[in-house]
């Protein structure tokens, strides 16, 4: 079942192995290395692998996963949004990024409020999560815009950087 959400500017849709060049990019753009990490994605076979791992293996495995963000009068990619499965999360948590020609132009707060909304009433998700750094403060002040309670703090592996914890729920209502 291919998922297609549409906003005013914006279709989100699954990705596919064809957008290769386009992952090669976003996953070798400044702020996607700042401050998701370097996945050492140099070419477009390593970025149709990336795809095939991450993205296309998680709409089978867990019926959801990140999008690809196109604009709606183009259908150009410019980012992701979407649901992200972690092990060590109890709830999905919402992931986004945006080529850097395109943030600050309100596309990823489009995108995040129509993946929320998709959640609860498609996905039937009670509990929404996302992290970020506390230096990644774009990402801090987006997750507070779409709704989300930063709730605490969490280290998802030891020697890693620890990480905000954000949910839809207040943390009084997560016990």
């Amino acid at each position: 079942m291919l998922t297609s959400i549409h906003t005013k500017r914006l279709i989100l849709c699954e990705a596919n192995l064809k957008d290769s060049k386009f992952f090669n990019r976003l996953l070798n753009s400044p702020n996607w290395i700042e401050f998701i990490g370097d996945k050492g994605v140099r070419t477009e076979e390593e970025a149709r692998q990336y795809i095939q791992s991450n993205l296309i293996d998680s709409y089978q495995k867990n019926g959801f996963g990140l999008l690809k963000m196109c604009l709606q009068d183009s259908r150009k990619p410019i980012g992701i949004c979407g649901f992200v499965k972690r092990d060590y999360l109890d709830s999905p948590d919402i992931g986004f990024a945006i080529l850097p020609e395109y943030e600050g132009k309100g596309y990823t707060t489009e995108a995040c409020e129509a993946i929320i909304s998709y959640g609860k009433t498609q996905l039937n998700l009670q509990t929404i999560l996302g992290i970020t750094t506390f230096e990644n403060s774009k990402s801090r002040n987006l997750l507070t815009k779409i709704g989300l309670f930063e709730i605490g703090k969490i280290q998802p592996e030891k020697n890693k950087k620890e990480l905000l914890l954000f949910s839809t729920k207040k943390a009084t209502q997560t016990e």
